[in-house]
């Protein structure tokens, strides 16, 4: 045998173990014997260094001289999950899945994979020819950090995958977890060294996988489980099977995976697990279900912010016994005055809990409280603290009841109840530091204008120095500015500028966001933004004009044109102009779209082998055509796939509406 031969006679066994001792839980040799293995496999390679190879088991201990992460852009954008917090809510989402897809058999639902949601920080991992090329984090969902390194020295991740079956290029999904046991550990550690602890092992597992030091990842102990595959070449035509194969090769897969045929199936799962997952070795916070058919997921498609086909349960919230400190009241960044509960520390599922939003004065008075109260707080979803209670039978004596402030906090400026809502406001939007400040701390933020350096306390620094009053402001900062301030230095001070430099190529949709105007978020600055094209339209636009527009309000257009009614806000925006950020609608964006089906609204249903809804709709779009999720006397057409729902084929007949194909679409609009 050749030295090359035994090199790799030793990495496919200790592959092997590593899989079996790691995924399987069930090692198949004794520690002693995998030790002599690899100091034998470290000594052949470091005496012929020509045949190294970046996946050799022997690299999993990690290094200490990693280099700092990159930023990658996802293939495939990592969506978030809509959240469901009751059996009901799972079952009627079910029931949706259903009607989309036209399931007319009662007495059966579509297949269903139900999975655990493991608490720790999302993962991506590209493959090819069977060995690991590349890791991201998800980062915001359309670029994340490329940890590769580090995912190396997690010994449950496969470096070459088993077998030869596999796609020759895929991406597969999972998350990075600290495991209970390796948490205790790591807290332990630290306690002793007097360093401040991990709160719960998510943060752990995130704090761990973005440490420079792989020897110190390697040493902590992460693992992680896989949830979902992608690629052009899938070995199955359903989510469960090709999970199946994803375990062939290496991957470890949660064994809690299971395909669920019917409600009462998905709810008897949810109760399974809402007990049972108190015995894992791992954090969970809830139970993720998907639709097992990829067609179906397909036609199914997609929201602005995640897949229609999935969605996530979770936990029933825990529930603690407190004292409340005092009461505060905060300002946000449109004026509004929340109460907030300060309260002694208490653990909550897995988290030290020191505050709670109290929401607004109704419901302050709801609960009751009084000052120092012992109160019931709830962690909703396990992640929001939420008080919900007041054991009034602890209650001092003389305890006075929270009054809700009448004059603003900060600035003084009297207060004004805000008509049909419960909350208060202060009017002082431009002479107010929280709501100054707040503007600035969302212009700057990473889904905005993303300006790397300026974040909340970059802000109020910059604030209080007196170099900005507003966002326009930050277009004129000089190194020499920043470099006086306290804790800013040479790196910061060019990270600031080039960051603002940098921002001036930001999407137009995302300015109208990074704005402030009120009740305009990330969703409607899009439809704004594709629908006016540039910002002096918008500024001078009716508001018979606005509500034309879709998901258009008569409140968010009284919102924007009281925004551009105000002078100061029309000088920012013309200042920002100057300073070169983007206020129209690139060209190039237009010049596939045209006006074929303008006027006309189109229910989509049933079906597709061609394109997706989510494809289908942004053609309707693209198109000039409106999108409708009903039909009515409104409706032009309808785009109908096979299985229309015999119903909606009934009504549309009843109003002599139109219905086409796929093909019949397609040339309509010249594809």
């Amino acid at each position: 045998m050749t030295v090359k031969e035994r090199i790799d006679e030793l990495r496919t066994e200790l592959n092997k173990h590593n899989h079996a001792y790691y995924v399987n839980n069930a090692p198949t040799i004794s520690d002693y014997d995998y030790d002599m293995m690899m100091k034998e496999l470290e000594k052949l390679e470091s005496e012929h260094p020509e045949f190294d190879d970046d996946l050799s088991p022997s690299h999993r201990v990690g290094s200490d001289i990693t280099k700092g992460f990159t930023q990658v852009a996802h293939i495939h954008p990592m969506l978030s999950l809509g959240n469901t917090y009751s059996v009901e809510e799972v079952d009627e989402w079910v029931k949706k899945c259903n009607d989309m897809l036209e399931n007319t058999d009662g007495m059966k639902s579509i297949p269903i994979v139900g999975e655990m949601k493991f608490d720790g920080t999302s993962i991506s991992l590209i493959y090819e020819n069977g060995r690991l090329v590349r890791a991201v984090t998800r980062g915001d969902g359309e670029k994340g950090d490329d940890v590769t390194e580090n995912i190396k020295t997690i010994r449950s991740i496969p470096l070459t995958l088993h077998g030869d079956n596999y796609p020759k290029s895929f991406e597969i999904r999972g998350e990075i977890v600290l495991p209970w046991k390796a948490f205790d550990k790591l807290n332990e550690e630290r306690a002793f060294n007097e360093e401040p602890l991990f709160a719960n092992p998510r943060n752990a597992a995130a704090g761990t996988l973005k440490l420079q030091n792989s020897a110190e990842v390697s040493r902590r102990g992460l693992d992680a489980y896989f949830y979902y595959l992608i690629s052009d070449n899938l070995p199955c035509d359903n989510h469960y099977d090709n999970m199946l194969k994803a375990k062939e090769w290496g991957f470890k897969v949660s064994d809690a995976m299971k395909l669920l045929h019917s409600i009462k199936e998905v709810d008897e799962f949810i109760n399974y697990w809402d007990e049972q997952r108190k015995h894992l070795p791992v954090a969970t916070d809830g139970l993720v279900f998907k639709v097992n058919n990829l067609r179906q997921q397909l036609n199914l498609g997609y929201t602005s912010k995640s897949p229609r086909w999935a969605i996530a349960y979770k936990f029933a919230a825990e529930r603690a016994l407190t004292k409340l400190n005092f009461v505060s009241f905060e300002v946000g960044r449109m004026g509004i005055i929340t109460p907030v509960a300060n309260l002694e520390p208490v653990l909550l599922s897995g988290t030290i809990v020191k505050r709670a939003s109290l929401y607004n004065e109704d419901t302050v008075k709801t609960l009751g409280i009084h000052e120092h109260d012992m109160l019931y707080v709830e962690k909703g979803g396990e992640i929001i603290p939420k008080i919900t209670g007041v054991d009034e039978s602890a209650r001092e004596k003389d305890a006075k009841a929270i009054k809700f402030v009448t004059h603003c906090p900060d600035c003084n400026t009297p207060l004004i109840r805000i008509p049909g809502e419960a909350s208060w406001q202060c009017p002082n939007k431009y002479g107010c530091r929280p709501q100054i400040l707040g503007r600035i701390e969302h212009f700057v933020s990473r889904h905005m204008m993303d300006i790397e350096g300026v974040g909340e306390e970059n802000s109020a620094l910059l604030y209080d120095a007196g170099l900005i009053k507003n966002t326009a402001d930050l277009y004129d900062l000089k190194e020499s500015d920043l470099m006086p301030l306290e804790r800013v230095g040479p790196r910061t001070a060019q990270r600031i500028v080039e960051g603002v430099e940098a921002s001036k190529s930001v999407p137009f949709e995302r300015v109208i966001y990074a704005l402030s105007i009120p009740f305009v978020g990330e969703t409607v600055a899009r439809k704004l933004a594709r629908a006016v094209r540039d910002i002096d339209t918008l500024m001078n636009m009716g508001r018979d004009e606005l509500v034309a527009i879709e998901d258009i309000g008569p409140r968010i257009a009284d919102a924007i044109i009281e925004y551009f009614a105000y002078p100061a806000n029309r000088e920012l925006v013309e200042r920002l102009r100057a300073a070169g950020v983007q206020m129209s609608m690139p060209e190039q964006d237009t010049n596939d779209h045209t006006d074929i089906l303008a006027g006309k609204t189109i229910v989509i249903s049933g079906v597709f082998s061609k394109h997706s809804r989510e494809e289908y709709k942004a053609l309707i779009d693209k198109n000039g055509g409106k999108n409708s999720g009903s039909i009515s006397k409104k409706t032009s057409l309808i785009l109908a796939g096979e299985n229309m729902g015999p119903s909606k084929l009934e009504k549309a007949k009843s109003l002599g509406v139109p219905i086409i194909n796929e093909d019949e679409f397609l040339q309509m609009i010249g594809l």
